[in-house]
Parts: structure tokens; sequence; C-alpha cells
């Protein structure tokens, strides 16, 4: 392990809670939003997927050029961190929907830079044993998307523009971290010339791509349930107590996606680095997928019954993610690791764009009861995926051991 990788791992998981609180910045204050910007229907679902688009969009980019493997990444990441500061706190001088929303597709963009590279910065970092490590990043950016859920619960009564104000200084924080406290790690990659051959590397490499099929079919449930959990609980919480706080139902947002969600990461970490990359994947999908359809049976229920459920789901949910990103760290050459990363997380986050609206329109049929249990789908199948990765992981813990 490198010396000073631990204070490394510490600097870049604050700037990484930092920064990711942008994702959801404008999604807590949708309702205010809504009558701010006169959103329709239409609109209003494109404010929900307009940051995904984005990370898609910046994310292809990235993978494109090979951006984080041909500069230096601490860089790239400041850079990206403070653009979406900036792009974020732009919105509280808008008014028109279109604008808004472009600004919030921006802002995505400007997170490609940041979630993929802080990865590929910690894989330097940490050479072997990676999974923990990747796991407190990810925990990081777990508790960072629930951050507005945070916020929210002390300033949204106050003024909505504080929210936005309050990630975006979040985020220039993140900047100032990354780009005047964090240093260049001691191992770093030859940077490569753009190919289009980096791609195609990443596409022809089987342990690799088994990895990604195991991380699309995670991403297709994650987001959506995210981004809907909050309102599943605040239609549940008030079906079974119409006077309960709004106060209450945000702190159980926060401690569901946030707080379970970043100690399933920890845990996944640790044990992922005993029992196996593939092993902790399926055992959370397994896991997560029972939850997607058992959460509907508690709606309207007992509040504390619902609460626990969810916060089981949203400890299993994200506990395998870092996971996806260590197996590819550790299955791809060095010399497309940034950008194998990159092209994992373009994919991954295209597909929930798909979710994430597709579950309103199946709850509009089915109701909240049986809604959740399409993103079952997801983890099954990856799990199938990792199952076969499982061999390729055996084979490639057998070669490091014989190098060692």
């Amino acid at each position: 392990m490198i010396r000073g990788s631990w204070k490394a791992l510490a600097w870049i998981g604050i700037a990484e809670l930092c920064a990711l609180s942008l994702w959801f910045s404008a999604s807590v204050i949708a309702p205010e939003l809504v009558q701010v910007w006169n959103l329709g229907s239409n609109s209003e679902a494109w404010l929900s997927a307009s940051v995904p688009i984005g990370f898609v969009i910046g994310a292809f980019v990235s993978s494109y050029f090979g951006i984080a493997d041909r500069f230096n990444p601490r860089k790239v990441l400041a850079l990206s961190a403070f653009l979406g500061a900036l792009l974020n706190f732009t919105l509280v001088l808008v008014d028109h929907a279109f604008f808004g929303i472009a600004l919030r597709i921006f802002t995505g963009v400007s997170l490609a830079g940041v979630y993929p590279t802080a990865v590929k910065i910690l894989s330097q970092w940490f050479p072997k044993n990676r999974g923990l490590a990747i796991g407190i990043l990810i925990a990081a950016l777990t508790l960072g998307s629930s951050l507005p859920h945070f916020i929210v619960m002390f300033f949204s009564s106050l003024n909505w523009q504080l929210v936005i104000i309050c990630s975006s200084i979040l985020a220039l924080l993140a900047a100032i971290i990354v780009n005047w406290i964090l240093e260049d790690s001691p191992v770093t990659t030859k940077k490569v010339p753009f190919s289009f051959k980096l791609i195609k590397k990443v596409v022809s490499n089987k342990p690799v791509m088994l990895a990604n099929y195991g991380y699309f079919g995670h991403m297709w449930e994650l987001y959506a349930m995210w981004t809907w959990i909050p309102i599943f609980l605040t239609a549940s919480f008030t079906s079974y107590s119409p006077g309960v706080s709004p106060w209450f139902i945000a702190l159980s947002s926060f401690i569901t996606i946030g707080i379970a969600g970043g100690i399933g990461c920890v845990v996944g970490g640790l044990v992922s680095d005993k029992i196996g990359r593939a092993n902790l994947t399926i055992i959370s999908m397994l896991i997560s997928a029972i939850c997607c359809i058992l959460i509907g049976f508690t709606f309207g229920q007992s509040i504390w019954l619902t609460l626990i459920l969810s916060i089981i789901w949203g400890m299993s949910v994200i506990s395998d993610s870092a996971q996806f990103s260590a197996a590819v760290s550790e299955v791809a050459d060095v010399e497309y690791v940034g950008t194998a990363l990159t092209f994992q997380m373009c994919i991954g986050f295209l597909i929930t764009i798909f979710s994430i609206n597709l579950i309103p329109i199946i709850q509009s049929v089915v109701g909240w009861e049986w809604v959740f249990a399409c993103l079952a789908i997801g983890p099954v199948l990856g799990i199938a995926s990792m199952v076969q990765y499982k061999r390729h992981e055996k084979n490639n813990v057998k070669v490091l051991y014989s190098k060692s």
C-alpha cells in the first residue's frame, strides 16, 4: 500500500461527498421549482432525468477522448467540481424551465468528471486491496447524493434557493480540496494519446464486460430507487398517518439513502476484500431484489415497518456498487483503466434514465404496492453476469498470487 494513501482517501472522500450534493440538489426542491418555473408534467420528467442525461453525455465524451487517461485526473476532478458548483449556483438566477433544465444537464456533464475520475485516482493510490477504499469513496458519494435531503430539513421552509446555494458551496469546497490539498499519487500511468482502440479494448475484454453487465443490472435499480423512495415514503407515511411531519419524512429519506447506504458501502468493501467481488455483488443484488418485491407490501402499513425495510434496501442497493468499479480497475489493462471506468458509468447512467422515468408510468397502472417489483429485473440479470465473472476472478487472483 502506498504511503499516504489513507490520507488521500480521506480528502478524496470529503471532496466526493461535497461535490455529489449537486446531483439531487434540485430534485428535493422539485415542488418549489414546479411553481417557480411553471413546470408541466413533461417538463417535470425532464427535471428528474436532466442530471443523468448530462452525466451520460459527459461520460461518453470523456470515455471517447480518454480524458481521464490523457490528463492529470486530479486537475480534471477539481475543474469539474468547480464548473458544477458554478452551474448549480446559476439556478437561483433562472426563472424559466428551459434554462433551468439546461443548467441541470450541464451540471450532470460536470459530474462525469468527478465520480469516474475519483475512482481512477483512488485506483492509483490503492494498487491492491482497493475494495474497502472504493467502498468508502462510494459511501461518500452516497452521503453526498443524500445531503440535499438533510439540507432541506432545515432550509426548505425558509427559501429553496438556500438548498441550491449550500450544495454549490459544498461543490466549490470539493474543488479547493482536490486542487490545493490533495496530492498526486506517486504511482501514475503514462498519458496515452487519443485512440479509438481504447474503447474497443474495453469492449473486447470479456471479464471487464461481465463486470459491466453486472453493474448495468445494478444501475437499473439504484437511481430509480434513490429518486422514488422519498416519494414512496411520503405517500406511505401520509397514508398511514396523515399528520406525519415533513421533517420526519426528509430525515427518513436521508437515513435510507445516505446513512444506510454509506454503511452498506463500507461493509461491502470490507467483506468483498475477504470473499471476493463476485460473491459480494451476488449477495447484495439478491437482498436488494427481494426488497424490490417486498417494499410495496408495506405501503400504508406501520411507518416503522416501512422504514426498516427501506433501510435494509438502502444498504443492499449500494453495498455492491464500488465492487463493480474495483473489479474493472483490477481486470482492465492499466493503459485504459480510466476510459474503462468512464465507459462503464456512461452506459450505467444511460440505463438509469429509462428506469427512473418508467417508475411513474408503472405506478399509475399498478400503484405503489407493485411498482418497485420491476426494478428486481436488474439485479437478477446482474447476478447471472457476476456468476460468470466469478470464474475470471478466480483466475485473476491466481495470477496476482503467483506474482507476489
